[in-house]
């Protein structure tokens, strides 16, 4: 099933940095390629670029790959329960809260990459079955009317989001 790119009334505007950088019509296809380019990057890197900080208080590249499950598990359980017609408003979440708390430097990558694998592949069995009217639902989370089609997109903006901090920031 194409799922076409979302309008902007289907999402709060600062998501906009996120689905403005997906370039195709097919996100779940584009969840599957970024997954495969993830992996290959990470997979380079060695123990001390793993936990380089670009400044204080920056995220390591672990810290980073945590925060990104922990996003895209946030935005499935929204779009689950948006699919599924549920009116409550969902609460937001605070990343930099998150972050610190996932003791994600002290994991191995191999540990994170696997769990990383798991929850990327249940958010594209989600998505691939979901139909169009389930995709064109809306819910709210953190006070912002968002459809789950443009959860989609968000989820794989935001990863190529951090991908792209990733090689500006860490690894040039």
């Amino acid at each position: 099933m194409k799922i076409t790119r979302p309008n902007p009334d289907e999402y709060a505007p600062h998501y906009e940095t996120y689905i403005s950088k997906v370039d195709t019509d097919d996100p779940i296809k584009g969840l599957r390629k970024s997954k495969k380019q993830l992996i290959k990057l990470i997979s380079k890197l060695n123990k001390k670029q793993l936990k380089f900080r670009y400044a204080e208080g920056k995220w390591t590249i672990k810290e980073i790959l945590v925060h990104m499950m922990d996003g895209e598990r946030i935005f499935g359980y929204r779009a689950l329960r948006f699919a599924r017609n549920d009116k409550t408003a969902l609460p937001g979440f605070e990343e930099n809260d998150y972050a610190p708390m996932s003791k994600a430097t002290k994991r191995k990558i191999k540990s994170i990459l696997r769990e990383y694998e798991a929850v990327r592949d249940a958010t594209i069995s989600l998505y691939e079955n979901l139909d169009e009217e389930m995709m064109m639902r809306m819910g709210t989370a953190n006070n912002n009317q968002m459809s789950v089609r443009a959860l989609v997109y968000v989820t794989l903006g935001h990863e190529l989001h951090h991908i792209g901090v990733i090689k500006e920031k860490y690894l040039s």
